[in-house]
């Protein structure tokens, strides 16, 4: 088949590589839906991570390969030798970093489509034989939605449906209180300079609130870090509420059923945001390190508490609009511009079904 973009002929196999993060993955499922809706004979193959499959796995109709992010050039070949005598018609590299571009080499493909030069880190384009047209400053899963562009397909509507066994709902079922309740993921992924946690103090305040205005019980989650740890122990100490710590307690499908019911997800930049959109839970993200038009949670932006753009003028003396996009604020300090009354103030538009002016 001689492939053109965008494409004249339905594709029999498309392979999309996205290996991270739980967000971003997250992101790209509607595009993977998209996808099967224009061409639904399609063979879709998705090589991903090991966590994020955890979360997507038995997504209808999508065949998951799993590559190890640690196993280096070992899992690369590994790779390799899984795909031998395979050939898709189509390669989609959804991740603009090194790891992935050479994971990329591992998987035969007649076209290999990657972002625009403007998106494609790490020179992504000498692995790729064409590219998605430019998309400037926007969102994360509008740069998924444009490879479906490229090939001719309509984006929309978004659609996730990501399945959740029966067995996990009811462990979460039994483990969520019996009350109305918020899920709280108070911690970001841990790296070097990544300064997205808010305050312990913060959270218990507003979890007070919740609790004594409507009566919200809290659930906590997150992983099974010792940062993690300390944050749900510090804040369950400090809130004079019910709260129940699930931190380092739940599978991704049972933390998304958990999410699915709760009245409101809150945290910092991070997967749970994300999950809560593809449940269509209202999210209070706190955005002050990071940009929430390009990262935060795509259908609950209404509900971001932003002081990223008051931090950006503290930290470069300019406008979001003059810095490059996504440019984080580098401050450990940086999350103590998001004010508790900020939370408490549009959680109580929520509760009241207040849309907040633009």
């Amino acid at each position: 088949m001689s492939v053109d973009l965008p494409l004249r002929e339905a594709p029999q196999s498309i392979c999309v590589l996205r290996l991270s993060a739980l967000g971003d993955v997250c992101n790209a499922v509607p595009a993977v839906r998209a996808l099967q809706r224009q061409w639904p004979d399609c063979r879709i193959t998705w090589v991903i991570g090991k966590v994020e499959r955890l979360l997507l796995d038995g997504l209808e109709g999508v065949e998951f390969i799993t590559y190890d992010k640690r196993s280096g050039l070992k899992g690369i070949l590994a790779l390799r030798r899984q795909l031998a005598g395979r050939r898709f018609d189509l390669l989609l590299n959804m991740q603009a970093a090194l790891r992935a571009s050479l994971v990329s080499l591992a998987i035969p493909a007649r076209l290999k489509l990657g972002f625009d030069r403007a998106r494609a880190k790490d020179r992504q384009t000498l692995f790729t034989d064409a590219q998605i047209a430019p998309h400037p400053r926007s969102h994360v899963l509008e740069g998924f939605q444009d490879f479906v562009r490229a090939l001719g397909a309509d984006p929309e509507p978004l659609e996730w449906n990501i399945p959740i066994p029966a067995a996990d709902r009811e462990r979460a079922a039994e483990r969520a209180p019996n009350a109305p309740y918020l899920v709280i993921s108070p911690c970001s992924s841990q790296r070097i300079r990544n300064f997205r946690n808010w305050s312990v103090e913060g959270y218990a305040a507003v979890i007070d609130h919740a609790f004594a205005r409507y009566g919200i019980h809290t659930v906590l989650t997150g992983g099974n870090s010792e940062l993690e740890q300390q944050y749900g122990r510090d804040i369950g100490q400090r809130s004079h509420s019910p709260v129940i710590n699930l931190i380092g307690q739940t599978s991704l499908k049972e933390l998304l059923a958990l999410i699915g019911n709760a009245v409101a997800v809150i945290g910092p930049d991070s997967g749970p945001m994300h999950m809560a959109t593809t449940t269509n839970t209202p999210t209070l993200g706190l955005y002050a390190s990071s940009n929430p038009d390009r990262t935060g949670p795509y259908l609950g932006r209404q509900w971001v508490i932003n002081s990223y753009p008051e931090q950006v003028r503290r930290a470069f003396n300019a406008e979001v609009s003059e810095i490059s996009w996504g440019k984080r604020v580098r401050d450990p300090n940086v999350m103590d511009s998001i004010r508790v009354e900020a939370v408490i103030a549009t959680l109580d538009r929520l509760m009241a079904g207040q849309t907040p002016a633009p």
